[in-house]
């Protein structure tokens, strides 16, 4: 060996320090660079020399650079983020539903509470324009405050469907470049070397995309990631990447859902088939947690107009003469929204027909049987192929299905269908309560024409022995015919009683029988209700005929007050329902968990999230003590070959000196 050997030796160390001070150069550059793993110069022997004193090594050789990368660790950060993404939108979300349902005086409760209180000062001066006119004011305050909540949740869902819409437009952003790096990255690796920069930018996007859509990736041989979205839909395939769009209910268009566009058109993914990402939790927001919202919302709307409107029209206004009192609250048209899939013949619905104002509705609709049995869902309703006449209904909260035909009631409400009839596998979302609070109006101005009068009234024979008295009296159904006279005629003291109806006007008999009154229970008859108190005995009567003076008559007053006491909300066979306090209380309470729920969720796995990143952090990310360190030993080691090749050049002076004598 001479000493181009160990010039060539000194060269090598040369090189290969120099690379690896470059190297850790760049690491101490792009430290606080996001998404920069750590990279490190791979060295390795150049092998040996034979001679015939045994093998001298040959120096270094620099075989490739490569980065700090775990595919375990970095694919685990990916999906945490996207399960901390998809919590903390809805928690978000649920925080800004909450200020919906203000609690105390501010809250639709309360609100109720203090119409329906108005109604004592009503029955205590029955002919007090001012009293009335204090009534009507609460009645539009209630209205208020039901459309102002109404407006509200539209408000959200707006919201919800510009997040995901822009979530959309930012996915095919990120997907568009992680196709480009596919590309680019396939290329490099045609080199026999990683582009490690281009990969970290790759894993970098990656995780922005799970921020909004959860990802399940695989790795192609040509080095390029494969990304799939919902269930295994295609988003990123090689060089190219799909298209994610907003896709429009099929109900309603202005709520979206996550869809994917191929060849074929635009479909629609399952909102359950996205499983993480901010596009999840808006989802999961949209499709439970703001429909119940507005659901409860609509039911309490629609039971207390209901029963208000109900009571009113069981009484006697203050106009000359007296009328039936006239609605006090109105919600609104209901709501059929035909599905955008169904049959149609040159663009137009199979299943409409053009009614008399001269719009176009469908053939399938519905009115309010009983608003106090309404439930706090919407329905889906389809032809039934097991029943031809029939038709499905599914109620969307829990998935029950009744068959029924047409004229048929279910949950307080009965379905209606004509001709042209819907043909097989059409589909409408029939609200009934949906869209009760957004349109929910005070429709009655005239404070006279409050009806606080009840059209019957009673009195008590003067020579009655017993010790009953009239507690209260008021009208149940509007049935009730005032011009038929009620005598009931107690026949012993345990509560048997003789009744007959009497045509006022001709004093014919209508009707009559007998029954047993037991104490605490109600005399129905005609329509209207008697409460008694005390007991009577043998021989007692009580008559019950219509209203001679509605100015100064309050039984239906006292009636409107009662309403704050009756469960009038949610009635149905498994339950008693609840008052329209209670049930705002329920509602309120309801949401105030989810809140709690959904933010200790978020918590958890933000948590989970960061901790994952960390672990990525510690295996591929840059620690400057560590970088430091490097630097000082590979500036020795360059230094040290540097002085290698000094040497190896005296050696070589020394030599052609010798040669040259």
């Amino acid at each position: 060996m001479g000493g181009s050997a160990l010039m060539n030796l000194g060269t090598r160390a040369l090189f290969a320090n120099y690379a690896a001070l470059q190297t850790t150069g760049n690491n101490i550059s792009n430290a606080n660079t996001p998404g920069y793993s750590r990279q490190t110069v791979e060295l390795e022997s150049a092998g040996g020399q034979f001679s015939g004193a045994g093998f001298f090594g040959k120096g270094v050789n620099v075989t490739t650079v490569s980065r700090a990368h775990d595919e375990f660790l970095t694919r685990e950060a990916a999906a945490s983020q996207a399960v901390a993404a998809a919590d903390t939108a809805r928690a978000d979300q649920l925080k800004q539903l909450e200020t919906v349902f203000a609690p105390g005086e501010s809250g639709v409760g309360y609100a109720a509470g203090q119409f329906l209180n108005a109604f004592v000062d009503v029955a205590n001066k029955p002919q007090d324009l001012a009293a009335r006119q204090v009534a009507l004011a609460r009645a539009s305050d209630v209205a208020s405050r039901f459309r102002g909540a109404g407006e509200q949740i539209e408000a959200l869902q707006a919201n919800v469907t510009a997040d995901i819409k822009a979530a959309a437009a930012s996915v095919n952003t990120l997907a568009k470049q992680v196709a480009d790096l596919n590309g680019q990255i396939a290329l490099a690796q045609g080199s026999g070397h990683q582009p490690n920069d281009l990969l970290d930018q790759r894993d970098k996007l990656i995780g922005q995309i799970s921020a909004y859509v959860q990802v399940t990736t695989i790795p192609a041989t040509d080095g390029s990631m494969n990304l799939f979205i919902g269930g295994g839909q295609r988003l990123v395939l090689g060089g190219e990447a799909s298209q994610v769009a907003a896709v429009a209910d099929d109900f309603n268009p202005a709520i979206v859902h996550l869809g994917l566009t191929d060849a074929s058109g635009t479909h629609a993914l399952p909102d359950t088939l996205i499983t993480g990402g901010s596009v999840a939790g808006l989802l999961r927001f949209q499709s439970t947690d703001l429909v119940d919202a507005r659901n409860w919302l609509g039911q309490m709307a629609q039971a207390l107009a209901g029963q208000v409107n109900n009571q009113q029209a069981l009484g006697l206004d203050l106009r000359q003469p007296a009328g039936v009192g006239a609605a006090i609250f109105g919600t609104g048209a209901l709501t059929v929204q035909p599905s955008s899939t169904n049959a149609q013949v040159a663009g137009v619905p199979v299943a409409s027909y053009i009614n008399g104002s001269g719009t176009r509705v469908p053939s399938v609709s519905f009115t309010i049987a009983n608003a106090s049995q309404l439930t706090a869902s919407a329905y889906q309703v389809t032809p039934d192929a097991s029943t031809p006449g029939n038709y499905l209904v599914t109620r969307m909260s829990d998935g029950v299905q009744t068959s029924i035909a047409s004229g048929g009631t279910v949950d307080g409400w009965q379905l209606a269908v004509v001709a042209p009839l819907p043909a097989a596998g059409d589909r409408f979302l029939l609200q009934p309560v949906g869209s009760a609070a957004l349109n929910m109006t005070r429709v009655l101005d005239d404070p006279k024409g409050i009806a606080a009068a009840a059209p019957v009234t009673s009195s008590m024979a003067a020579t009655n022995s017993g010790t009953a008295s009239v507690a209260s009296l008021k009208a149940v159904s509007a049935s009730i015919n005032p011009l038929l006279t009620a005598t009931l005629t107690f026949t012993s003291g345990t509560g048997n009683y003789n009744w007959q109806l009497v045509d006022a006007a001709t004093g014919t008999v209508a009707s009559s029988g007998s029954a047993t009154w037991q104490a605490g229970q109600p005399i129905a008859l005609n329509g209207w209700q008697l409460d008694l108190n005390g007991v009577p005995k043998t021989g007692d009567t009580i008559t019950v005929q219509k209203t001679a003076y509605p100015a100064t008559n309050n039984a239906n007053a006292l009636a409107f007050t009662d309403l704050r006491d009756a469960r009038i909300v949610g009635v149905s066979p498994s339950s008693s329902g609840a008052t329209i306090t209670d049930a705002y209380a329920d509602a309120m309470t309801t949401v105030g968990v989810r809140v709690q729920s959904a933010q200790l969720s978020a918590d958890m796995s933000t948590s989970v999230a960061s901790d994952a990143q960390a672990a990525v952090s510690e295996k591929t990310g840059v620690n400057l003590d560590e970088e430091a360190a490097r630097l000082i030993q590979f500036q020795q080691s360059y230094q040290a070959a540097a002085k290698m090749l000094q040497v190896a050049q005296s050696v070589m002076d020394t030599l052609l000196e010798v040669a040259g004598r």
